[in-house]
């Protein structure tokens, strides 16, 4: 039987996901609130780029092996030395609107700002931000097991185990600081509004999702909803805080259309491969 293999797209925003997430907590180091927790932080993204580099190398072979995918691609084949599609030209030639990570990865440590504030990054909001994605990770790493696209069930294999200490991890900060002083449990209650209109995305299946889910080697993450509920309920149930109301602009991050913080993002990531584009590393 011929061997499957997800689409690129799929494994891209797969890799995003992971790349845009790890970029943003690796902006606490040497900012923690407390040492262990920068270090935390610091593991928790190379966790991630980890996970975006396996990711990034099946999707940098799928091209290679499509014709179809080399003439798509083929902007980034000059990118650096050898011609080729590899994990680092996907990771630092490609533009914001080639990127396929849900918005709320990308989004910055803060929610609006007020004109005094006298910085931009507020633990509560990272805390928040990333118990509710490990939240979607754990069962989508779960399913992926099981993909007909063999490479890709063992990254996930690998993933899981990150992906449930990532979730227990901001699952026992966001009770410490939701069942804490009045000042966390505000803070991250307005963390939560801020951020759960965005996980709306989650749900509305991007055309790469669909061709995966067809094909087998995908998971439709409408499928996980009921899951992802049950456990953020439970955790917010036990943090003392209340869940907003669903509603509000679903956004369209998997569909390439981000928001005004994507391209600060990737200009800080991309900024070095960019200037020295025939580097060896």
């Amino acid at each position: 039987m011929a061997t499957r293999t997800a689409p690129v797209d799929y494994l891209l925003q797969l890799a995003d996901d992971a790349l845009v997430l790890g970029q943003r907590n690796a902006e606490w180091c040497g900012h923690g609130p407390i040492l262990e927790e920068d270090l935390a932080l610091a593991n928790h993204s190379l966790d991630h780029l980890g996970l975006a580099r396996l990711l990034y190398q099946h999707a940098a072979t799928c091209i290679e092996a499509d014709a179809g995918e080399q003439a798509r691609f083929a902007h980034l084949q000059g990118a650096r030395h050898g011609g080729v599609v590899t994990e680092d030209t996907l990771a630092y030639f490609r533009d914001a609107r080639e990127f396929r990570n849900h918005t709320l990865a990308e989004l910055p440590h803060h929610g609006p700002l007020a004109g005094p504030a006298r910085t931009d990054r507020d633990f509560a909001t990272t805390v928040v931000r990333n118990f509710l994605f490990s939240a979607l990770t754990v069962p989508l790493w779960t399913a992926l097991q099981d993909s007909a696209d063999a490479q890709l069930a063992g990254i996930a294999a690998k993933s899981l185990k990150e992906a449930r200490y990532h979730q227990r991890h901001a699952g026992d900060w966001l009770v410490r600081l939701g069942d804490g002083t009045d000042e966390s449990h505000a803070r991250t209650q307005a963390a939560l509004n801020h951020l759960m209109p965005f996980c709306q995305e989650f749900w509305v299946p991007s055309e790469a999702e669909q061709q995966a889910v067809a094909s087998g080697t995908g998971v439709a993450l409408s499928s996980l909803r009921e899951a992802w509920n049950a456990t953020v309920d439970a955790a917010l149930a036990q943090a003392t805080l209340q869940r907003p109301a669903d509603g509000g602009f679903v956004p369209t991050g998997k569909r390439g259309v981000h928001s005004e913080h994507m391209g600060f993002l990737l200009a800080e990531m991309q900024s070095l491969a960019r200037a020295h584009p025939d580097a060896v590393w």
